[in-house]
């Protein structure tokens, strides 16, 4: 039978190692790296050194190179590690042949935003999805995740035991799958159902990257109180209430978080929240602008749009966290004046990238929201005078 990855334990000493491959730079696995560290400390692990290799393609059998898989298993034997975290996808050769080699539990990145995931799911629907996204990434791994069974040498007459379980594992997993798929789509229906049966309301999503403050901007426009945290993923479920601004009635959703090499079984897999996105009238494009690569987030998210086929509805782009933008880039010999022409020319810029679909804020400090209300509220009516126009008399 099946044995499903183990997970990963509160305060696990972890190592984490990126690969620096064709047409990238050793700042962008570097910052790959940052985030992949950030995960793991939202999974619990604690990140205690990291390795780093510049390959012109992944080794097939150890992702890296001999050298530096002999130089992470002496790390791992003298500094009482436990857990080794690739930023990259590996097959389950790749585990299965590193494990060996090092000695310890392996994973990826797509296994760990997983783990990350089956912690965070609360619902029937997430908890479905997560174990869906579980099995679909299990089956092309099956063969590399056994170690109790070896397969027998080739040839008639010698097909091993081995190869027979991984055979009757395989099968067990893909009627897993159906079997989610089939009770994925009922949770489907009946959440579609729903979102019908709230009225000729117009849909309001906050979409973004993770921990870029959309729990924290949907507690203060929807004055609910919203789970928010400084961890990746800290919203998985969609959150959606019903919202005033001056008689205006429009329905907010809160979203999970997009982030750059996102499974692709996940993003399958999470459809059905994501129909949130797609069923919306106008998007909020919530932005970490304190964060270094955040314009790098932006066309990450951009992206995940134009998967979703969303990218044509209108969009008001939200710079978030301001109050941090200025603390890293202000240091406090900087005169006012040139303060202000910094500011000046940063909104400029993305008013006109925007065409003024743009609003800079500091959620924390609820700075300028009174400012994103009325962005909102205009877009909102406008929305309604569309696709309601015999509403519009009565609402205003």
């Amino acid at each position: 039978m099946i044995e499903r990855k183990q997970e990963i334990q509160q305060e696990e000493r972890a190592i984490i190692v990126g690969v620096v491959q064709k047409g990238q730079t050793e700042l962008q696995v570097q910052e790959y790296m940052d985030e992949l560290a950030f995960l793991a400390e939202t999974a619990g692990a604690v990140t205690i050194k990291r390795f780093m290799q510049k390959l012109p393609r992944p080794d097939s059998k150890t992702f890296v190179g001999k050298g530096k898989l002999e130089e992470i298993k002496n790390y791992v034997q003298g500094h009482d590690i436990t857990l080794v975290i690739f930023d990259d996808e590996l097959t389950g050769a790749q585990i299965m042949n590193i494990e060996k080699e090092v000695g310890i539990y392996t994973i990826d990145r797509s296994d760990l935003i997983l783990d990350i995931f089956a912690r965070r799911a609360k619902t029937a629907q997430a908890k479905t999805q997560v174990e869906l996204a579980q099995y679909q990434y299990i089956l092309p791994r099956l063969k590399g995740m056994w170690k109790h069974l070896e397969r027998q040498g080739g040839g008639v007459g010698t097909r091993g035991p081995g190869e027979t379980e991984i055979e009757t594992d395989r099968r067990i997993v893909k009627d897993k799958i159906s079997l989610l798929r089939k009770r994925l789509a009922e949770i489907d229906k009946q959440a579609f159902t729903q979102r019908k049966d709230r009225g000729e309301f117009i849909r309001v999503a906050l979409v973004g990257y993770t921990n870029v403050g959309k729990s924290t901007l949907m507690n203060i426009l929807s004055k609910r109180d919203v789970f928010a945290e400084n961890k990746l993923f800290a919203t998985l479920d969609t959150t959606t209430s019903k919202v005033v601004f001056e008689n205006t009635p429009f329905l907010l959703s809160d979203t999970v978080g997009f982030i750059r090499k996102l499974p692709h079984h996940l993003v399958e897999s999470f459809k059905s929240t994501l129909d949130e996105v797609r069923e919306s009238d106008v998007l909020l494009h919530v932005v970490d602008i304190s964060h270094l690569q955040y314009e790098d987030q932006i066309n990450v998210v951009n992206k995940t749009l134009q998967d979703l086929k969303c990218h044509d509805k209108p969009v008001i782009t939200i710079f978030n966290k301001m109050d941090l933008y200025e603390e890293k880039h202000f240091d406090e010999w900087l005169g006012d004046d040139i303060k202000e022409t910094i500011l000046k020319e940063l909104k400029e810029r993305w008013e006109n990238d925007t065409q003024g679909n743009c609003v800079f804020i500091s959620a924390t400090e609820k700075r300028n929201i009174a400012e994103l209300r009325d962005r909102i509220l205009e877009q909102v009516r406008t929305n309604y005078k569309i696709r309601y126009p015999y509403k519009t008399e009565f609402l205003y």
